[in-house]
């Protein structure tokens, strides 16, 4: 199918945006079904990951789009509606591993896995360090996309940092496969998955530390200190302005890594939007002050969400690091993106 047209993208961002500002959850993912954009994932994924997913980040709203993007990453059909288990947090390695004729499980799931009866998993055959390598998560080692039932997953909520984002911890030992899975085995769809799962989550970061930015700017233009709003001082232009840079930085990471894709583009994406996220938190806290430590203001919102998004897949300082020792190793540094 065709992507879309610029008229076409538009529309598609303006019909997103209400459907993300007014729903979150299982009534989103409804929402999202009405407008067609499971459709749009298959047309254009670039126009239906980025729209989504960063107006999604701004309005703090939740979703069982990550399962999708990664599920097609995967191979998986359109029309299927399995679960997925994602890697633990702080980890993009595959959450299973084959231990005789079942699996061992320890991942993560969204809110959607609980009402799903199949969840889809990738899992080890071999030896292999998963975390070790950024441009391929699989490197070292063999992995089995697979199904299991659900019912045979023991899934707890996740509280922690951020509860209304709906995460579960999976676990299960000795599960078994169920038939037929709709996913084939393949040495390279993990790579690609996690890649798919990273360029969505730095749109999301993105769109979340856009919207912290907004609400420490108005603050700066409405709060009146010494007879003038805050916003003219200089130490809180230079905070606005830092964060401001590294935001638009981000964006254009992850647009670059949907003209170059690569592992190792959607590694520096997300680390970029994971090290935006991380600079507009605190340099809005700063500008925003008490009023920003309150329930009452939504800025606390958006700084748990942010904190969490950011360890999902591996987080802005380990795939630094990862992608540093990478480079060292291989002595060959990547194409210059023309961010």
């Amino acid at each position: 199918m065709a992507g879309m047209d610029a008229n076409e993208r538009e529309l598609f961002e303006r019909s997103l945006r209400p459907a993300t500002a007014s729903h979150t959850g299982e009534a989103l993912d409804a929402a999202l079904d009405e407008l067609g954009w499971r459709d749009a994932l298959v047309a254009d994924p670039e126009a239906a990951v980025a729209a989504l997913f960063e107006a999604q980040g701004a309005a703090n709203a939740t979703s069982s789009a990550l399962d999708h993007v990664v599920l097609a990453a995967l191979g998986v059909e359109p029309g299927a509606t399995p679960g997925l288990v994602l890697p633990a947090v702080g980890s993009w390695a595959p959450p299973g591993e084959a231990a005789g004729e079942g699996l061992v499980i320890r991942g993560l799931g969204t809110a959607a896995l609980q009402r799903r009866d199949l969840a889809v998993v990738v899992a080890r055959t071999g030896a292999a360090d998963a975390d070790e390598a950024v441009g391929d998560p699989a490197a070292g080692g063999l992995t089995i996309t697979v199904t299991v039932p659900t019912r045979d997953l023991v899934l707890r909520p996740v509280h922690g940092l951020d509860p209304e984002l709906g995460l579960v911890a999976v676990a299960a030992d000795g599960v078994l496969a169920a038939t037929p899975s709709p996913c084939s085995a393949s040495a390279t769809a993990w790579g690609a998955a996690v890649a798919a799962g990273r360029r969505a989550l730095a749109h999301e970061l993105v769109g979340a530390a856009r919207t912290m930015f907004q609400l420490a700017r108005d603050h700066a233009l409405d709060r009146i200190q010494f007879g003038r709003p805050i916003a003219s001082f200089q130490a809180v232009r230079h905070r606005l302005a830092d964060t401001l840079v590294a935001i638009e930085a981000a964006d254009a990471a992850a647009r670059a890594a949907w003209d170059a894709p690569s592992p190792l583009t959607a590694a520096l994406a997300k680390a970029a939007a994971g090290r935006a996220a991380r600079l507009a938190a605190r340099h809005c806290q700063q500008v925003l002050a008490g009023i920003g430590f309150t329930r009452e203001h939504p800025f606390h919102r958006y700084l748990q969400r942010t904190l969490v998004l950011d360890r999902l897949l591996g987080d802005a300082n380990s795939l630094t690091r990862q992608v540093g020792a990478e480079l060292l190793a291989s002595r060959r540094l990547p194409t210059v993106l023309p961010l």
